[in-house]
């Protein structure tokens, strides 16, 4: 491969810091498929899956882009796609963009939440200055995909499971678990209309969930 090949596409001549960023990360699709490996490498349709508004050719190209500018990696014999150490790092940044997200208008939580996206939001969203002695353990099943996270020292750390291992697992859809974590309706009811399901303790469930607000905190 020659040199040429090796620089990714400069966007913006400028250096700026954040310009720099942006050359690497900052076309349409590439962060949000950033977000869609944070926690786990996955296949492209499973990719795809978490993006449902992306063509594959667009995919194809952001994935390239992505592992040309080292955020990703690429196993071409087991088709798989992981994140570098440098695309993990960007975590913080979808992070930021979250909480920024929450005082600007125009966010409408009934358009399509990926299962990543769910698991970074309530990362954010997480009520602060909790005791730091408080500790849970929550499992979300999402079909295809599952997670467990843990509640230490008022932050909660999410990994990819499996199957969870936890004295509850709630189950549904992105958007099903969304209505369940921020909605107004007490979980026990929307459990009985069967929006979402809860295997195990579902007073420990509730009582999790209770934690998060999808609101500015001061």
């Amino acid at each position: 491969m020659s040199k040429q090949a090796e620089i990714p596409r400069l966007r913006y001549d400028e250096g700026c810091l954040a310009a720099h960023a942006l050359n690497l990360i900052g076309d349409r699709w590439a962060l949000l498929v950033v977000r869609e490996l944070m926690f786990a490498p996955k296949r492209f349709q499973m990719i795809r899956a978490g993006l449902p508004g992306i063509t594959a050719s667009v995919l194809t190209g952001r994935l390239a882009q992505l592992t040309q500018a080292g955020v990703v990696e690429h196993d071409e014999r087991l088709g798989i796609y992981a994140l570098t150490e440098a695309g993990r790092a960007v975590l913080p940044v979808l992070e930021a963009l979250c909480r920024w997200a929450l005082i600007v208008p125009g966010h409408d939580p009934s358009r399509f939440i990926s299962p990543s996206a769910l698991m970074i939001s309530m990362g954010v969203n997480l009520i602060r200055d909790l005791p730091p002695e408080r500790r849970a353990l929550a499992g979300f099943s999402f079909g295809n995909e599952a997670f467990e996270m843990q509640l230490a020292g008022g932050k909660v750390q999410t990994r990819a499971v499996t199957r969870p291992a936890a004295p509850f697992i709630l189950s549904g859809n992105g958007n099903q678990q969304a209505m369940a974590v921020y909605g107004p309706v007490p979980l026990p009811k929307l459990v009985a209309g069967g929006v979402v399901g809860v295997e195990g303790d579902i007073a420990a469930a509730g009582e999790f969930l209770s934690l998060f607000r999808l609101e500015r905190q001061a």
